[in-house]
C-alpha cells in the first residue's frame, strides 16, 4: 500500500481536519489526490457549497518506494482519514474508487491571474455572518406548510448566489472558505482566474469555482 510521508504532525492535522469537515456534509466524500514531487494537492466537493476546495500539503518524500513516482486517484475521504498517523506524519493512500462526475473536471494548474476587487478579510467574515442571519431570518418567516426543501433551495439560491464586492466571486465560495478552516483571522486572501474559473486562496487552502459550472463543455479533464 502508498505510504504518504507527510512534512510533519502539522501536515498531517491539517490534513485530517480537512476531510473531517468534507465527511461532515458528505460522509460518503470522496477526494482526488494527485502528488508530484514534495507537494500533494486534495480535492473535494462539500455538496452544500458546489464549489470545488482544494487542500495543499507538503511532503517529507512522496513515497516510501522513492521520489521519482507521481500520483493521481480518486479515494474515500472517510478511508483517508482514518489512515492519517498525526503522530507519526504519515498515511496510507486507500484503494481507488469510482469517482464522482466533479473528479474528472479541476481547475487549470497554471494562467491564473489577480483579479482586483476582493475586500478584505474581515469584511468578508463578516458577509458571510450577515448572509447567514439573512437565510435563517427568511426562512424562520416561512409558515410550516411553506418551508418546502423546494423553497429553502430557492432562498440559498438567492443569497448565496450574489457576488462579492466589485468581484465575480459567489458568496458561496466565502461561505465554504470559512466553514472548511481556510478562512482564519490574520491569513491573507487573493482572487484569481483563469478561464471561466475563479479561486479564492488563503494559505490553509483555496475554493476554485466555475462561473457556468461544472457541467459545461470548456473544462479542463483530467
Amino acid at each position: 500500500m502508498t505510504v504518504l510521508h507527510l512534512a510533519d504532525e502539522g501536515e498531517a492535522a491539517d490534513l485530517a481536519a480537512f476531510l473531517s469537515r468534507l465527511l461532515h456534509y458528505d460522509r460518503g466524500a470522496a477526494v482526488r489526490l494527485q502528488a508530484a514531487g514534495t507537494a500533494l494537492a486534495v480535492f473535494g466537493r462539500p455538496p452544500s457549497f458546489e464549489v470545488l476546495a482544494v487542500r495543499a500539503v507538503r511532503l517529507a518524500k512522496p513515497y516510501e518506494d522513492g521520489l521519482d513516482v507521481t500520483l493521481d486517484v480518486t479515494v474515500s475521504a472517510g478511508e483517508l482519514l482514518e489512515s492519517v498517523d498525526e503522530r507519526g506524519a504519515t498515511a496510507l493512500v486507500p484503494g481507488a474508487v469510482t469517482g464522482p462526475p466533479w473528479a474528472g473536471v479541476l481547475p487549470p494548474r497554471g494562467g491564473w491571474r489577480p483579479e482586483p476587487g476582493l475586500p478584505a478579510p474581515d469584511a468578508l467574515r463578516s458577509l458571510v455572518a450577515a448572509a447567514v442571519a439573512e437565510f435563517r431570518s427568511r426562512t424562520q418567516e416561512l409558515p410550516p406548510e411553506g418551508r418546502t426543501r423546494a423553497e429553502l433551495d430557492r432562498i440559498g439560491r438567492d443569497i448565496w448566489s450574489r457576488t462579492v464586492g466589485d468581484t465575480r466571486l459567489p458568496v458561496r465560495a466565502v461561505h465554504a472558505a470559512q466553514s472548511l478552516g481556510f478562512l482564519r483571522p490574520g491569513a491573507p486572501l487573493g482572487l484569481f482566474s483563469s478561464g471561466a474559473w475563479l479561486r479564492l486562496r488563503t494559505p490553509y487552502g483555496s475554493i476554485a469555482v466555475r462561473q457556468a459550472g461544472l457541467g459545461a463543455l470548456d473544462v479542463s479533464v483530467r
